[in-house]
C-alpha cells in the first residue's frame, strides 16, 4: 500500500486532482465578497465549470486503475457534502439544491469529455 501511495505522489496528475479539491472546498465554504454586478445563473456555470475539472483532474490522475464509476460517485458526493456543509457549518453561506445539480451536470460533463478525448488514446496504444 505504502509503494501505491508513493508511487501515485510522484504522478503530479495526483497532486493536481488533490490541490483543485481543496481550492473547490475552499471556495465553497469561504465567505464571499459582494458584487454589485450581476449575471443571471453566473454560478451555476461557475459550479458546472470546477466540477468538470475536478472530475477530469480525477479521472486522468486515477486513469490506470479504471474505476470511472467510482471517481464519478465521489466527486457528486464531494459535491452534496459541501452543499450540506455550506447549509450547516457556515451562517453566510446556503446550500442550494441547483448548485448540485450544476455540480453533477460538471461532474458528467467531465467524464464525457475524458471519455471522448482521452479514452481514445489509452484504446490506440
Amino acid at each position: 500500500m505504502l509503494k501505491l501511495t508513493k508511487n501515485l505522489l510522484r504522478d503530479k496528475k495526483l497532486l493536481f486532482a488533490i490541490a483543485t479539491a481543496m481550492l473547490i472546498l475552499y471556495l465553497s465554504l469561504m465567505k464571499m465578497p459582494k458584487y454589485n454586478v450581476s449575471i443571471s445563473n453566473i454560478d451555476k456555470w461557475q459550479h458546472s465549470i470546477a466540477y468538470t475539472v475536478l472530475s477530469l483532474s480525477w479521472l486522468l490522475a486515477l486513469q490506470k486503475f479504471n474505476k470511472n464509476y467510482l471517481i464519478i460517485i465521489s466527486c457528486i458526493s464531494f459535491g452534496i457534502i459541501i452543499e450540506i456543509l455550506q447549509e450547516t457549518v457556515t451562517s453566510y453561506r446556503t446550500g442550494d439544491f441547483l448548485d448540485i445539480i450544476a455540480n453533477s451536470v460538471g461532474v458528467l460533463l467531465g467524464l464525457l469529455v475524458f471519455s471522448i478525448f482521452f479514452k481514445k488514446k489509452e484504446v490506440k496504444k
